[in-house]
């Protein structure tokens, strides 16, 4: 990663997914359980352990029909990554927590690809807490940086008040092809991302009452 201006997302190197780490610590997100793989074959080198019959809260067949919602509107702006909006998100990786590991039943999960050294990173996240203490019984807000604990953990502002994780070979974000930070994505119960993008793009702003919409749409 390079750093640059607050006007808009920073530029993502190669650098922030080549470091070396430890095996994965595991979590079943509603987004896919993780583990000692790579968010995708392709960055791993083999096959995504986790199909998509185990990403919690899924079920058989039929229950995943019982459970359809509508498809969530496209971003109308140019992504710096791929989309997947209304598709599975990727196997979520996760190397080290440095906060409690969320609880993750039943809720939609906010994952914000940052880093310290990112301006509109820094800028998003007083609205990133706003969210997590609004809605923090149905959305869990996580902060996956793929710097290292000690950096992260030397940023002392702005405080940030929901979950922080670490994932130094940058897994997801490699999986999900993002070149600019901050990237957001929402995923709901059933593993599918329903909202993704740059937090200030004009037009697709990530907003208090956009979550909310989300919510009532897509949790029970």
């Amino acid at each position: 990663m390079a750093p640059g201006n607050d006007e808009g997302p920073m530029k993502t190197t190669a650098r922030s997914i080549l470091f070396a780490a430890p095996a994965a610590l595991c979590l079943t997100l509603a987004l896919g359980a993780c583990g000692s793989g790579a968010a995708s074959g392709a960055a791993s080198g083999g096959e995504d352990p986790a199909p998509a019959q185990a990403r919690a809260g899924g079920g058989g067949a039929a229950e995943t029909t019982a459970r359809q919602r509508p498809d969530a509107p496209a971003p109308r702006k140019d992504l710096f990554a791929n989309s997947f909006i209304n598709r599975p998100a990727p196997t979520f990786a996760v190397e080290q927590w440095l906060t409690a590991v969320p609880e993750v039943k039943g809720k939609m999960a906010l994952i914000d690809f940052w880093a310290t050294w990112c301006p509109p990173c820094r800028k998003a996240i007083p609205e990133l807490n706003r969210i997590h203490a609004k809605f923090r019984d149905r959305l869990n807000v996580i902060g996956l940086s793929s710097e290292s604990a000690a950096a992260v953990r030397e940023m002392r502002s702005p405080q940030i008040d929901y979950a922080l994780a670490i994932d130094t070979q940058g897994r997801m974000a490699s999986a999900m092809g993002v070149r600019g930070i901050p990237h957001i994505v929402i995923v709901d119960p059933e593993g599918i991302v329903r909202w993704e993008g740059f937090p200030f793009t004009p037009g697709h702003e990530l907003t208090e009452d956009v979550v909310e919409q989300l919510l009532d749409t897509y949790v029970d």
